[in-house]
């Protein structure tokens, strides 16, 4: 056995595996790290596999291939080059996936393998092996508790099998987080069950079936002893727990939470469920497929060990005897099915593909599969799932054998699917690439494989201007810890030229971000000279942005995102879909400041609150304090609002609070934890007292507020010492002082110091609502100190050269304290007020905004997007027109959950048309003006062309023209576009605009508003 060292994995390194983690957890990793994988075939298919597989983070792959490789091996399997031709796929393809993890070895098993071969395994993964040496390897793996996974691909058709055994127990179905709620009223209905209503006709979001436990239940607290309860929903609001053996009243207040419960499976060896299958469907407009795919798969293993080779692209004779064996084996079968002989036809003639979006779609899907098996988290596959994207196919496809035939190139897998017609379009393709993380990387791959770009007229264009970091590793896989810090764009380009040397000078690299900012850098030539966009991207406002340029272009544009097994894509075309910006998600939810400030009762609410407080200690004071000592007249540049406030924090930080020492930080930290934990709950208990009432009647502190408790400094408290450690060494950063880490240090000096006693003033106004009246202090308040705190600010000149070092939010450097202050910070808030403390990994996610990541995802989601982009490489390319177009049945949004496992489809949306004047017009369209025309002149075209009366142009925010300025617009209805744009930015137009977009106001005969399509004016060659 050849075997590549590994580091042990004794911990995990959340450095690495920081995004991952938020998907699966510490214990599904814990299991991982204890799992043997066998991987055999090392295809396309099978590196695809391999590759996830050891990202995620298993213990060992072992890989098993004795065939040596040969040039169309290169189609998909993008580990192996030219120089590789004749050597054993195996033991060349484990050093290079050995570099992807030091935590995983990656070895080859030498020799026959043989059932008996298979015990030490906890899965083993089949992509390339004759049907009757699978039997015998199911067989055993099915007696011995070896999970068994078979997989493959022909072209556009893929299956997957699985067997986890005759019991398999799954431990979480979804990975979703269990739900909570608080509650308002517990009832006993007229039966004897227990009915729960949420508080605030707050949605519970349960499930008949789900299970329940109840916490801080009062009245009725034998429900806070029970076990999981099962729950019967009665209304979207409240359900039923049965009957309860609990007695008394229930008061307002409690809180339940869906407990997950384990699901027992039951699995068929392979030779068992051939027999009796059970499919997962993945399009339910082909739901009639899965059975007769089953049967062709059959047929093509039987015409292989007939021929010893799979049928030849596009030969009748070889199809014809294909379909003779589906025939001959759905006869025989007890399940017999009725089989379209077109699609058997295609699955015949397919069957020599080899395409790199089906092998990352089929990968994803299987490597996911393999951490189901060997974690019990998540729902698996039970047992077969077939799949086939059949629409990728140009519409009225009908090659000729010699069409397909093999060129002896690397893209022959691709050519015997699509020919080589279709093969030059490919590479003659102009694509641009917005993004090179996770997504970025896996597309570029796929293109890499399919040749995009790499011929004569073809080119790829990548932006990103981020770096690579440690924890982009676990994902993104064209990276190595060598090249963290580098360019992700250059670094990705680089690897994937050297994947396909055909791409070498036909991959051009930008630094830039996509925005108005930049449009002199992707200009009107750039985009002309593109086929289509690709979004590679992880926020909303470039999205929308590049959906703008592309809709303004007229360009497809290829959307997609993940989140953790989540994943989604949409296929944006010209004329035909709505785009990306045309549909949105409701905006995410802002936590009332009230809530955050004083009444907190979920962690969110405690995180949020030791994020902004973070901020405005760290990062805010010190810019401030910085922008004083540079601008001698900064206080005068403050809003007047905000004027005091603002001297006040600067006083403090260079005067009345600066540190000179660790020592001083440690008090500073000590004070802080006495304001925060102490004396201002116990003003706010002197505000609003335990027995205090609303004009109401009801008692202040009833649910959703919860009644906090001012919390005493204990030094061997461990969350107290974390708190002042790590306020104190963020004092310190920020004054550029030394900090320590020793406990017992900081534990001895922090319990030392006398804090002077706290007397809640009298008459401060709480706000308990956002809509009430700002706070306000005390009327003991020392007005005239507040004042005169501007009087005694040092000059700037004073303090000569010092300056604060704001602190930058970095989340993952463990050795920062960031997230260490946000953790204790947030817990001792939370301890106040009986919420339940997060981990710092918790905490890290929610402040952090982290978004759960996994490669298995990644893959799947962009072999799904390469799948569309071979129907758009069909129809827009190079600017030239395509008779036979795909139609809007023929492309596929994309819905996937791995978790469940789910895989949907659905047609895009057409764009919204309106009609004016009888003309159907879309965001796609536009009105060209190929002439500078005056203001006046512009009028008089748009409204003779169109029989509207013109009242307002206007370009972006600036109004360039309305008939409501009157005297003062007057004079602009004789000046040129060009001229009156000048005049409104302010600024000469800058030399790459040589055509201005505007928006024009219209009225009808009927004074009735008119939404004209933008004008898109010519203003210079």
């Amino acid at each position: 056995m050849q075997a590549t060292e590994a580091k042990p994995l004794h911990n995990i390194d959340e450095g690495l595996y920081s995004r991952q983690l938020y998907v699966l957890g510490h214990e599904a990793m814990k299991k991982m790290s204890e799992s043997n994988v066998l991987i055999i075939g090392l295809n396309g298919l099978g590196c695809e596999i391999a590759k996830n597989v050891v990202l995620a983070g298993v213990k060992s792959v072992t890989l098993y291939d004795p065939n040596p490789v040969e040039l169309r091996d290169l189609a998909t399997q993008f580990y192996l080059t030219e120089a590789d031709i004749g050597k054993l796929r195996a033991n060349v393809t484990a050093p290079r996936l050995a570099e992807l993890n030091q935590y995983v070895p990656v070895s080859v098993f030498q020799g026959g393998l043989t059932p008996g071969d298979i015990a030490g395994y906890k899965c083993v993964v089949v992509t390339s092996m004759p049907l009757s040496e699978q039997l015998n390897l199911s067989d055993f793996a099915h007696k011995n508790d070896i999970r068994f996974i078979s997989t493959r691909t022909h072209g556009l058709f893929g299956m997957v099998f699985n067997d986890f055994g005759k019991s398999f127990t799954v431990v979480d179905t979804t990975g979703e987080e269990p739900i909570t709620g608080m509650i308002e009223t517990i009832d006993i209905n007229p039966d004897g069950e227990c009915v729960v209503t949420c508080l605030g006709e707050a949605r519970h979001g349960l499930s008949n079936g789900d299970f329940v436990t109840f916490s801080k239940v009062k009245g009725l607290e034998g429900l806070n002893d029970c076990g999981p309860l099962e729950v019967k929903v009665t209304s979207p609001h409240s359900f039923s727990v049965g009957k309860v053996a609990v007695t008394g009243e229930h008061k307002p207040g409690g809180v339940f939470e869906q407990v997950k419960m384990p699901v027992t499976l039951h699995f068929k060896s392979l030779r068992e469920a051939l027999q009796e299958p059970e499919y997962l469907i993945t399009d339910f407009a082909k739901f009639d497929r899965p059975a007769q795919l089953h049967i062709g798969f059959q047929a093509l293993e039987r015409f292989c060990v007939s021929h010893g080779t799979w049928p030849r692209p596009r030969n009748e004779a070889d199809a014809a005897e294909v379909l003779r064996y589906a025939h001959e084996i759905n006869d025989a079968w007890a399940q017999k099915t009725e089989l379209n002989d077109d699609l058997l036809r295609q699955l015949a003639y397919q069957a020599q593909g080899d395409l790199s979006p089906m092998i990352a779609v089929f990968g994803g899907i299987v490597a996911q599969e393999v951490l189901k098996s060997v974690t019990n988290k998540f729902m698996p596959i039970n047992n077969f799932m077939y799949f086939d994207s059949l629409e990728s196919l140009p519409r009225e496809f009908n090659p000729t054998e010699e069409e397909v035939a093999a060129t002896g190139s690397r893209y022959d897998g691709q050519i015997a699917v699509f020919g080589k017609c279709f093969q030059r379009l490919i590479e003659g393709y102009r694509q641009f690439l917005v993004g090179s993380g996770a997504i970025g990387c896996e597309m570029l791959k796929n293109w890499a494989m399919m040749g995009i770009g790499t011929g004569e007229t073809g080119s790829i264009k990548i932006t990103d201007m981020d770096t690579i970091e440690k924890s982009n590793l676990n994902r993104q896989f064209l990276f190595r810890p060598k090249d963290v810090g580098k360019l992700k764009s250059e670094t990705a380009a680089a690897a994937v030229t050297a994947m396909n040397p055909d791409l070498k000078g036909k991959i051009t690299i930008y630094q830039d971000p996509v925005g108005e900012g930049t449009e002199h850098v992707f200009d009107d030539v750039f985009f002309e000279g593109l086929d289509c966009v690709t979004n590679a991207l992880d926020n909303i406002k470039a999205r929308r942005y590049m959906d703008s340029r592309c809709v303004y272009y007229g360009l497809p544009l290829l959307e997609s995102g993940t989140l953790g097994t989540k994943g989604n894509t949409q296929v944006v075309v010209p004329f035909l879909t709505e785009s990306y910006s045309d549909s949105q998600d409701p905006e995410e939810k802002n936590i009332p400041t009230c809530t955050l400030k004083n009444f907190p009762n979920a962690i969110e609410h405690t995180i949020q609150w030791a994020r902004d407080l973070f901020e405005g200690l760290f990062t805010q004071s010190p810019q401030e304090v910085n922008q004083y000592l540079g601008n001698p007249n900064y206080l005068d540049l403050t809003d007047s609002n905000q004027r005091h406030d603002v001297a006040a924090t600067i006083y403090s930080c260079l005067v009345e609070k600066r540190p000179k020492s660790f020592e001083d930080c440690i008090q500073l930290a000590r004070m802080r934890f006495q304001d925060y934990y102490h004396n201002t709950i116990k003003q706010l208990l002197y505000s609003f007292p335990p027995d205090a009432r609303t004009n109401s009647g009801d008692l202040f502190w009833s649910p959703p507020k919860q009644q906090p408790t001012p919390i005493t400094f204990d030094s061997a408290d461990p969350l107290h010492i974390d708190f002042i450690e790590a306020t104190a060494n963020l004092f310190a950063a920020i004054y550029g002082l030394k900090g320590t880490c020793d406990r017992d240090y900081i534990a001895k000096v922090a319990g030392a110091i006398q804090v002077p006693e706290f007397v809640p003033k009298s008459n401060v106004k709480i706000k308990v609502n956002d809509d009430d009246a700002d706070e306000q202090p005390g009327e003991d308040e020392d007005s005239m100190e507040l004042e005169s705190v501007e009087d005694k600010l040092p000059p700037p000149s004073s303090l000569p050269g010092f300056q604060m070092i704001p602190a930058e939010f970095e989340k993952d450097d463990d050795t920062n304290f960031h997230i260490d202050f946000i953790t204790a910070a947030s817990n001792l808030r939370a301890k106040n007020y009986g919420i339940d403390l997060a981990s710092r990994h918790k905490t890290k996610q929610i402040a952090g905004k982290i978004i759960p990541a996994i490669a298995t995802t990644t893959a799947l989601v962009t072999g799904l997007v390469c799948l569309e982009l071979y129907k758009i490489i069909h129809d827009f390319h190079n600017g030239e027109q395509v008779s036979e177009k795909h139609t809007i049945e023929d492309y596929k949004n994309g819905f996937v959950n791995l978790a469940l496992p789910f895989i949907g489809f659905s047609e895009p949306f057409p764009p919204h048309y309106r009609e004016v004047k009888g003309k159907k017009f879309s965001n796609w369209d536009k009105i060209f003006i190929s002439n500078d025309l005056t203001i006046n002149e512009l009028i008089e075209h748009i409204e003779r062309v169109y029989g509207v009366t013109i009242s307002s142009i206007s370009s972006g925010v600036k109004m360039m023209y309305s008939v409501w300025f009157g005297p003062m617009h007057e004079p602009r209805k004789t000046m040129k576009i060009s001229e009156v744009y000048e005049k409104v930015m302010g600024q000469p137009t800058p030399a790459h605009i040589k055509r201005v977009v505007l928006d024009v106001g219209a009225d009808d005969e009927n004074e009735e508003d008119v939404d004209l399509p933008q004008l898109v004016v010519k203003i210079r060659n």
